[in-house]
């Protein structure tokens, strides 16, 4: 952790949420600290979708609804994380709107030095693509890292139109390149037919265990919450979030909607209820607004990224000595 003084975000008492300055949350830009803690950054690359497209402008409509943040306290998580650490918004990633191939490796390269053994990154996607390029760069500070994906769909399929990275391939090459922990990964609010029985067979063999929406229906997010914990014990995890996770009546700014989805609130719950956990990347991708009315997708997009900030600070505290045990806070979210 940083041992300068925080700069924090734009007073909201002094300026009013919908003025000023239009980074994540107000957050002070990279450039404007002397180092930094957590970096927010933007991925607007879409070039991977097989359905609608638009997620490009995600990270742009993302970080407006999150003027309507209060960023000081996280009172489920029982943590300032804007004033604990330095969190920053490190802008976006330049990547060609034209090649996948070439704006993976673009993403890898922008996002490398943005990371470190004691910076995390926050991506705001983009499709999820995105992540393929995200794990790889953490790879390099990390090694192999456990997947703790919520999403709608797989994302572990083969190909699409002879294409071996798109977004829904990205975890499959994740996984044939050694990037992910063998036996830790998950998929949480897996629903909606497939093109084939087998693909449920070849996700198992990659080492995924799934927690079906259909599944949270019968053993409920404490349950579920607990079969995660279990899985991921003290490794370092990836937490990508695919916004199609959420049903389409709470997100339906989104390129590949799924019926029969998780309710925000489950959503929250179940990350809120992972606190302790050792985050070391996280990505919410597939923010499409041109699909979404009145912010509903892109406020649900900011409130999980500032749910992830306090996960993360959280974790960092523990590690310090500092601040509440995990069992006190633990029961705090239960």
């Amino acid at each position: 952790m940083t041992t300068h003084r925080p700069i924090g975000p734009v007073d909201a008492t002094k300026v009013p949420r919908y003025a000023g300055l239009g980074t994540f949350a107000r957050l002070p830009q990279i450039d404007r600290v002397p180092d930094y803690d957590i970096a927010i950054v933007g991925v607007p690359f879409d070039g991977g979708t097989s359905f609608r497209p638009g997620a490009r402008f995600g990270p742009a409509a993302v970080r407006e609804a999150s003027r309507l943040l209060r960023p000081g306290y996280h009172v489920e998580l029982d943590v300032e994380p804007v004033t604990e650490v330095q969190v920053v918004d490190a802008g976006d990633i330049a990547c060609t709107p034209y090649d996948i191939t070439r704006a993976v490796r673009e993403i890898e390269e922008q996002a490398l030095p943005l990371l470190g053994p004691d910076k995390r990154l926050i991506s705001i996607g983009g499709d999820h693509t995105i992540a393929l390029p995200m794990l790889r760069a953490l790879a390099k500070v990390h090694g192999p890292v456990a997947l703790l994906h919520f999403d709608a769909h797989l994302d572990t399929w083969d190909t699409y139109f002879d294409q071996p990275v798109t977004h829904g391939t990205m975890f499959r090459r994740a996984f044939e390149e050694g990037l992910l922990v063998q036996d830790k990964s998950m998929h949480v609010g897996i629903r909606g037919p497939v093109y084939d029985r087998e693909d449920f067979l070849r996700d198992h063999e990659f080492g995924f265990q799934i927690i079906r929406c259909s599944d949270l229906d019968v053993m409920g997010v404490q349950a579920a919450v607990a079969q995660v914990r279990e899985r991921l014990g003290d490794t370092p995890v990836y937490v990508s979030i695919d916004i199609d996770v959420l049903d389409p009546s709470h997100a339906p700014g989104t390129g590949t909607p799924e019926m029969g989805g998780l309710l925000s609130r489950e959503l929250l719950a179940l990350l809120r209820g992972l606190n302790g956990i050792n985050i070391v990347g996280a990505d919410v991708v597939e923010v499409a607004p041109a699909y979404d009315h009145a912010d509903i997708t892109t406020l649900a997009a900011a409130t999980v990224v500032f749910d992830l900030l306090g996960l993360m600070v959280n974790r960092d505290k523990e590690r310090a000595g500092l601040g509440r045990t995990l069992a006190k806070r633990e029961s705090v979210s239960a």
